[in-house]
């Protein structure tokens, strides 16, 4: 048992107890799934997860990657040794396009730091121990996430893919926290990513499926069921049941419609013009008639009454006005440098109009006045419609 590796905490514990560990069972996934259903499984966890990755990345405003899907099979009774450490485990159920339960694993020390940017920390001093508030956190970037997920799966299948809110819950399997969380089966597929958040977290994010569930998928993948049955050719729709023979002179009658074929030409003659055609090709007439385009003028506008009536429900919306008495530009240093006394030149004269502004927009210009004790300023100039109008821009 002496080497030069290092011992595992289970050998070590072995060790003192005086017996030695069991080798965990290794179980190859050939034996579970096809080669082809394990590259089906990675491929639909690696486009799914990659919209998750973008819903997450917007949430936290952080970069994130979620790569490299890796596919293994893991026995419930192995589950214990396979998540030693306190995880968070979220689980969703499928209501709309399959049958069946996603849990998503991810470790505690990574969801606080997601439950610490959720609530606008930086992340980096994350909580140890998790309250409510920060579950709720974790519990809706996950919603978020698995939401988005639903949506690619969507487009994947071709049919409408809907989940249950995400429930969430310690999962603390060596001491029996959260076992209910996990479905009663037997064999599950493990699907593994690595989870990389900005600088804050270089882990991985688990996905366990149950067996039969992730072969539905696969299945649903490379076997899509009809939805619809196809309707028949449009000639079979316009056949008619022959009648009984009727009579000589009736049949005679009967006979008088124009023929369908110069119907169908018809319609054909008509729907020519929607069909993809080089600009000009069926042009044969003489010089076109072309003529400037003409604008409405903003300066002779009239409104309607109606339009006056509606202007009228603006009449009461606040708006900030500013007198802008010049502008100038310093450097940093300069700013710094500043201290009681300091003068600043601006970039107007004396005596020079100052701006109107109404939300920082330049509608007129005045010159300033002293009205008992309050500055004010006197209405000289105001812009014109037009001007305005380009202001906005």
């Amino acid at each position: 048992m002496v080497s030069n590796d290092m011992l595992s905490q289970d050998e070590i514990d072995a060790l003192l107890k005086g017996d030695s560990p069991e080798p965990q069972e290794e179980l190859a996934v050939e034996d579970y799934l096809t080669s082809i259903e394990e590259d089906a499984l990675g491929e639909i966890g690696n486009i799914s997860f990659g919209s998750s990755a973008t819903a997450l990345s917007t949430l936290l405003n952080q970069k994130v990657d979620i790569t490299t899907p890796n596919v293994t099979i893991v026995l419930k009774k192995d589950l214990a040794e396979e998540f030693p450490h306190p995880y968070v485990a979220i689980s969703v159920n499928y209501t709309e396009g399959f049958s069946g339960m996603n849990l998503l694993v991810i470790k505690q020390s990574d969801a606080a730091v997601i439950a610490d940017l959720m609530l606008g920390g930086d992340g980096i001093s994350p909580p140890e121990m998790l309250n409510e508030i920060q579950l709720s956190a974790v519990q809706e970037a996950m919603n978020q996430m698995m939401g988005s997920a639903a949506t690619s799966m969507s487009t994947i299948f071709s049919k409408k893919v809907d989940i249950s809110p995400p429930a969430i819950d310690i999962l603390n399997l060596s001491d029996g926290e959260g076992a209910d969380t996990i479905p009663d089966h037997d064999i599950f597929v493990k699907i593994s990513f690595r989870l990389k958040i900005g600088n804050l977290i270089d882990s991985n994010i688990m996905q366990l499926l149950q067996l039969d569930f992730a072969k539905s998928l696969v299945d649903s993948l490379l076997n899509p069921a009809a939805d619809s049955v196809e309707p028949p050719a449009p000639t079979q729709q316009m056949q008619r049941p022959e009648p009984p023979a009727p009579p000589a002179r009736e049949q005679q009658t009967y006979a008088a419609p124009v023929p369908e074929p110069v119907y169908v030409e018809q319609q054909q003659q008509q729907r020519a013009p929607s069909q993809p055609q080089h600009f000009g090709s069926n042009y044969s007439g003489g010089q076109p008639n072309v003529q400037p385009a003409v604008f409405s003028n903003f300066e002779t506008f009239t409104p309607t009454e109606n339009e006056s009536r509606n202007l009228n429900m603006l009449l009461d919306i606040p708006l900030k006005v500013t007198v802008e008495l010049g502008r100038t530009k310093r450097s940093v240093k300069e700013i710094l440098e500043l201290s009681s006394g300091s003068i600043i030149e601006l970039d107007k004269l004396a005596g020079e109009p100052v701006d109107i502004l109404v939300n920082n927009r330049l509608i007129a210009q005045g010159e300033v006045v002293v009205i008992d004790e309050n500055f004010g300023v006197r209405v000289t100039d105001i812009v014109s419609k037009s001007d305005r109008l380009n202001n906005l821009k």
